[in-house]
């Protein structure tokens, strides 16, 4: 079997579909090495899987989390200041790792997978996990500036074109890293078709979101959601569980694994509107305190894997993350999206057209906002219409359909070098 590297960054929403990955490539028979930030280490270990940690890390300055999280700066802060201005220190750390494999998946914002790949010679395959990343203009993304660019895609176009010239600068340490390595140059590493493989591009999403359009990047397979929470590994909190079983559906409030660093208001207005409407709440808290005087109709905790606790909410409250997202789907529950930043702001609008979903800005995220917006989304309309995409969403078979297409590229690959297989 084949000796596979995926590498990763970001939060667990960009670590978990690489897990899933990993994990059914390993089942198998594949010998797999996952390459993330040193932060995941223990957790990636206790699955049996073989870790190597690539730089940088996740950050842990409150101030820096913050600035991601900003809906103005968010985007650059995290893929400029923090990846790629740190893209030789990755590149050096991949390289090494990579030096002995027969195959590489990488997720789209590790932004130096594609010179490994090419250093090394090494067949590969990129994965974006929200449709987002490919700023089209036949379907367009909510991220980039004017509303005009809906009704034609020549606007839309000139809006991929502006973006791609507002973030060219940001790519200087990767033309740097490319011209001392001797590679050609490229346009831009940010948006457009130059990070991505010319072999296999992996869409980790569900088609309910997204579905391929002549400018998405050759050889994209649009395999479905690829899900893994940890729920075989950390059941859920047997009080959390008696409290659900106690009453009503909860209404649940989350706000993922990076927006829970820095919640703002957040909680506190969470727990107002749920006395205002006299419904039982749910919080998952991460590491922020526990808000004073809480009813007993309210139960706060660090965290719960989603699918253990979404099937059982009323409706659920959450920041847009695509994995919070694709565990909502899944549970088939409405739900209300409140955007930080970075693609989330462009999968709240794809959620909402879907009929499951409304969205509340973060800046309008207050008690009496909320509360109307959720009398509105309690409505049959909604539980009906996300009831019925839940049951498209579970009948999907994202992970093995990806893990297929990884399978058949590697035989391509061998095939293509006269190398025997057996996968």
């Amino acid at each position: 079997m084949s000796r596979i590297i995926l590498t990763t960054w970001g939060s667990l929403g960009d670590l978990h579909p690489m897990l899933a990955l990993s994990l059914n490539l390993r089942d198998r028979g594949h010998d797999i090495i996952l390459a993330a930030p040193a932060s995941y280490q223990t957790k990636v270990e206790s699955l049996g899987l073989e870790f190597q940690a690539i730089r940088p890390d996740l950050p842990k300055d409150p101030l820096l989390i913050e600035q991601t999280m900003d809906p103005k700066t968010g985007a650059k802060t995290v893929l400029k200041e923090i990846v790629l201005d740190n893209v030789r220190d990755t590149y050096q750390d991949l390289v090494a790792i990579a030096k002995d494999a027969d195959f590489l998946v990488a997720h789209e914002i590790v932004y130096a997978a594609p010179l490994v790949a090419e250093v090394l010679q090494l067949p590969w395959a990129s994965c974006a996990l929200a449709p987002a990343a490919f700023f089209s203009a036949y379907d367009p993304t909510a991220l980039y500036p004017a509303r005009l660019h809906r009704l034609d895609p020549r606007v839309s176009r000139w809006a991929v074109g502006l973006a791609k010239l507002i973030t060219r600068s940001w790519g200087n340490a990767v033309y740097r890293l490319r011209q001392d390595l001797g590679l050609p140059p490229v346009q831009n590493p940010i948006i457009g078709h130059e990070k991505y493989s010319p072999h296999l591009v992996l869409a980790l999403f569900s088609p309910l979101l997204g579905t391929p359009q002549p400018d998405w990047p050759p050889h994209t397979v649009t395999t479905g959601f690829t899900f893994y929470d940890g729920a075989s590994e950390q059941p859920i909190f047997p009080k959390l569980l008696e409290f659900l079983n106690a009453g009503e559906p909860p209404l649940v409030f989350t706000l993922g694994s990076a927006a829970v660093n820095a919640p703002g208001s957040f909680y506190g207005e969470s727990v107002q509107t749920a006395i205002n409407l006299n419904r039982r709440a749910v919080l998952l808290l991460g590491k922020n305190p526990l808000p004073q005087h809480l009813p007993p109709s309210i139960f706060a905790c660090d965290y719960a894997p989603y699918s253990k606790i979404f099937p059982h909410a009323r409706a659920i409250i959450h920041q847009g993350g695509i994995g919070t997202t694709a565990q909502a789907l899944r549970a088939g529950r409405p739900t209300l999206v409140v955007p930080y930043s970075l693609d989330q702001p462009d999968n709240a609008a794809r959620v909402q057209r879907l009929g499951t979903s409304r969205t509340l800005m973060r800046k309008d995220y207050s008690a009496s906002r909320l509360t109307a917006e959720l009398r509105l989304l309690d409505t049959p309309d909604y539980a009906i219409k996300a009831a019925e995409i839940g049951r498209t969403v579970r009948a999907a078979e994202g992970t093995d359909t990806a893990c297929t297409a990884i399978e058949q590229q590697i035989k391509k690959a061998s095939a293509h070098h006269g190398l025997p297989t057996n996968v």
